[in-house]
């Protein structure tokens, strides 16, 4: 054990995946966390969210029941044409635990926040359990004495403060960063199918699929249907995108009453019959704003950092929003664990910074060309023999191995040892193993 390890007061700032997370993490590093949740309770809104190896890794190691998320693993991810329903790219992901160790789960949103939560919290498990104060929101934060002030007019002081908070993040404004936003040129509606229903009426069993399936999405064109199951196959969770023009909800939010099932079939004439009797049944139909962030300069300031979607806001066509704040957390977990904490939370949130600005930027980027170009994501990134593929750069795209190989004890001992001016000998470049070539031609470390 690291002597100079000392055990933190931590504050989060955020009840959702993320927060749960990072409380998971530091409290198996052997620090006290306490969550701050602005509303009166701490939960998430929304239906299916995408958890693939890279996410579910950290779960296995944190000790997470994932069974209590109800998932579903997927075997293959399916783009079909968009009038016929026929395959067009398909990406079998059959060897895909085989490859990288952990299954592709797809987890209903409330679930896996459950799953998380019921971690974090309780009693069983490695470290002290974390604490979680709802109808906490926060007003302010002095960066100079980590004090942080909530609209209820309590204030706390810790050690270390991680704003978890979400897209509208508070502590983002509090470090000093405005965010370049701008509204997508698409905009998203979102669908809940019982997949029982959908068997009684006849139609086709998506759920026996056990994929994420996607209609249209090829170069250029806004029109976009994802379907992801969840809970099991019970429930089918559908995105359907569209031209901005056709409907505009920037201004809307989660949680308002259903919307009519003729907005989301409205613009959607010439969709396979198939996908679109599917909708007709769609219930809890709502607006998903979609907004386009520029990468931050920075994600901390002395004790205070950002995480998940407070840090790092991306458009959700790579499907990583959610392991990118697993991995936030990850990497939170580690550098303070006691085998690299020195004490230094400053010197921790900097390497910290190093770590992860680097790969969400990449994966923010390829989000937003994956909006509009469904080659562009992971999986059909590589299925150059689709008569459809084209992308902006073959050279560039994200690959599943760039996200699955990448090993971030590797990344945080090569950022800790240039700061801390120790010897580095491992044979990893930003935690991905020198002589990995990807397909994109691209092989790890070649000058």
């Amino acid at each position: 054990m690291n002597t100079s390890w000392k055990r933190l007061n931590v504050g989060v700032v955020g009840g959702g995946i993320g927060g749960m997370s990072v409380a998971i993490a530091l409290r198996r590093a052997g620090h006290e966390v306490i969550i701050y949740e602005r509303s009166d309770f701490a939960g998430e809104v929304g239906a299916s969210v995408s958890c693939a190896a890279n996410g579910t890794r950290w779960l296995h190691e944190w000790g997470v029941d994932i069974a209590k998320g109800d998932p579903v693993v997927l075997k293959k991810l399916i783009n079909r044409d968009w009038k016929t329903g026929e395959p067009v790219s398909v990406y079998s992901l059959d060897d895909y635990e085989k490859r990288w160790g952990y299954v592709y789960n797809m987890f209903h949103r409330q679930y896996m926040h459950s799953m998380l939560k019921d971690s974090a919290l309780e009693e069983e498990g490695e470290g002290i359990p974390a604490k979680l104060l709802v109808n906490h929101k926060c007003r302010d934060i002095d960066l100079k004495s980590n004090k942080i002030t909530f609209e209820n007019g309590k204030i706390v002081h810790h050690d270390l403060i991680i704003g978890a908070d979400g897209i509208g993040s508070a502590v983002r404004g509090i470090l000093g960063i405005r965010p370049e936003k701008r509204p997508s040129d698409s905009s998203c509606l979102h669908a809940n199918v019982d997949a029982d229903e959908a068997a009684k009426l006849g139609l086709v069993n998506y759920s026996q699929d056990s994929a994420l399936e996607y209609w249209g999405g090829q170069e250029g064109k806004w029109d976009k249907i994802v379907l992801s199951p969840c809970n099991g196959g019970k429930l089918l969770s559908y995105y359907c995108f569209f031209p901005r023009d056709q409907g505009d909800f920037t201004t809307q939010a989660w949680g308002a009453e259903s919307l009519p099932v003729e907005d989301l079939l409205k613009p959607y004439p010439q969709l396979d019959r198939q996908v679109l009797e599917h909708l007709a049944i769609g219930k809890e139909i709502q607006p998903w704003r979609l907004w386009v962030h520029d990468p931050y300069p920075y994600i901390h300031q002395g004790n205070v950092c950002l995480l998940g979607d407070a840090g790092h806001p991306m458009m959700p066509h790579q499907s990583q929003g959610a392991c990118m704040a697993i991995e936030d957390a990850a990497a939170l977990g580690i550098l303070f664990n006691k085998k690299y904490f020195n004490g230094d939370v400053a010197q921790a949130l900097a390497a910290y910074e190093e770590v992860r600005l680097p790969r969400v930027t990449r994966v923010q980027s390829a989000a937003a060309k994956a909006a509009y170009n469904i080659n562009e994501r992971i999986g059909f990134s590589v299925n150059k023999d689709t008569p459809t593929y084209k992308v902006e750069d073959p050279k560039k795209v994200l690959t599943i191995e760039e996200m699955n190989a990448y090993d971030m004890y590797r990344d945080i001992e090569e950022k800790l040892a240039a700061k801390r001016g120790g010897l580095y000998t491992e044979k990893f470049i930003c935690g991905l193993p020198i002589g990995l070539e990807l397909p994109s031609g691209i092989i790890i470390g070649a000058h």
